[in-house]
């Protein structure tokens, strides 16, 4: 795999995952998240999978994104006129900061995640490694095996995006406006 390609779109991605972060406009923030797939496909593609990297292309970036877009265009939003409110993003990087340390902890330091192998090696990978890029048992298998927690911590990122969409689409109530 050539690196420079690699650092190039892990850059690509990253700069695209802090326009998300940092832009006030709903929509230019939809476009970061966009390009942030697209970077993420891509190296998807560098490291030679190429099944996810058609995945996160026509799922995250193709379907996930447009159904977001709809959802902004349809929602009356103007741009706010008040300063970027610091001390509340101050506040809430504290408290993934915090979070971020607990989970470490709890995965490294408190026993949750056993030091042991994760066991034999699947089938499909011993006797034909090439087979396994195409073989969609094989990486079903590993999938929900080997790599069962990172499955389950992007479920539940997938989820508190959900809840933060919708808690931002709903309108604020009369007092608080």
């Amino acid at each position: 795999m050539p690196d420079g390609l690699f650092i190039f779109f892990a850059a690509l991605t990253l700069g695209a995952a802090s326009l998300l972060v940092l832009s006030r406009n709903a929509v230019t923030s939809a476009m970061g998240m966009i390009l942030a797939l697209v970077g993420v496909a891509a190296d998807f593609f560098l490291l030679d999978a190429y099944f996810l990297g058609v995945l996160q292309v026509l799922v995250y970036a193709g379907a996930v994104m447009v159904l977001f877009l709809f959802i902004i265009m349809l929602l009356d939003t103007e741009d706010p006129t008040d300063s970027y409110p610091w001390r509340k993003a101050a506040g809430g990087l504290a408290v993934f900061f915090l979070l971020a340390a607990g989970v470490l902890w709890l995965f490294h330091w408190s026993g949750a995640v056993p030091n042991t192998p994760a066991g034999a090696t699947p089938p499909e990978l011993t006797a034909a490694p090439s087979e396994f890029a195409t073989a969609a048992k094989a990486f079903g298998r590993l999938l929900y095996t080997k790599y069962l927690l990172p499955l389950e911590i992007a479920g539940l990122l997938l989820l508190t995006a959900l809840v933060g969409v919708v808690s931002l689409s709903k309108d604020a109530p009369a007092g608080q406006a």
